[in-house]
């Protein structure tokens, strides 16, 4: 496992406001009350591990094939229905959703190899992730990619905790099934907007890995 370059400033500035406290913490309480300086040393370390691991990327063995399409999130799916596109497309597609508690991995992946055609930032509002409108409503990023001849487009969603979404991508981009596509810092959502002839291979409530699950095939 390794520390994602989007924790480096965030993990330091939290271990040094770690130690800060449990210093004061030490002097004013280890006298008189030891057992709150201890319970302030343990509150505090937990917070830290959370905020570590929270960057984490763990070492996996990612999928590439050109006939699938890949989870690019970690996360639980909370949607799979037909819907109208409201960006990009102005047809209808099939929409999968994958909700990113806190405690997932959240690193973003590209979920097929081929060409950036469409990269685009939204201000929004900050619903919680799993709420209908926060496709449309919440700030987020769209991202579009044509692979075999075909278009799919994934938005990055800030949820109520995620504020920063992070995309590395430029249109005419050629980029790498499974590789890194961006970051999203806390609780979020990412939806996959495809064409009505894929078929879906995951199911409401499965729980996605980034670069391994298969959610569907063309």
């Amino acid at each position: 496992m390794t520390i994602h370059k989007e924790g480096y400033k965030i993990i330091a500035w939290s271990a040094i406001l770690f130690g800060a406290i449990n210093i004061i913490s030490f002097y004013a309480f280890s006298f008189h009350h030891p057992w709150l300086s201890w319970l302030i040393f343990f509150s505090t370390l937990g917070l830290l591990v959370f905020i570590v691991s929270f960057f984490r990327i763990p070492n996996r063995q990612y999928s590439t094939d050109k006939n699938i399409i890949l989870a690019p999130a970690d996360g639980k799916v909370v949607a799979i229905e037909e819907i109208q596109a409201d960006e990009y497309f102005t047809d209808r597609r099939i929409q999968v959703s994958i909700f990113m508690s806190p405690l997932n991995v959240h690193v973003n992946r590209n979920p097929v190899s081929g060409e950036v055609t469409y990269c685009q930032y939204h201000q929004g509002k900050y619903l919680v992730a799993w709420h209908p409108k926060s496709s449309t409503d919440n700030e987020r990023h769209t991202t579009v990619y044509r692979s075999n001849n075909k278009e799919i487009l994934i938005k990055q969603i800030a949820g109520a905790l995620a504020k920063r979404i992070v995309n590395y991508l430029q249109v005419g981009q050629s980029i790498e099934q499974a590789a890194e596509m961006g970051f999203i810092k806390f609780g979020s959502r990412v939806d996959v907007i495809m064409p009505l002839d894929v078929k879906v291979k995951v199911r409401i409530g499965d729980v996605a890995r980034g670069g391994i699950t298969v959610i569907a095939t063309w």
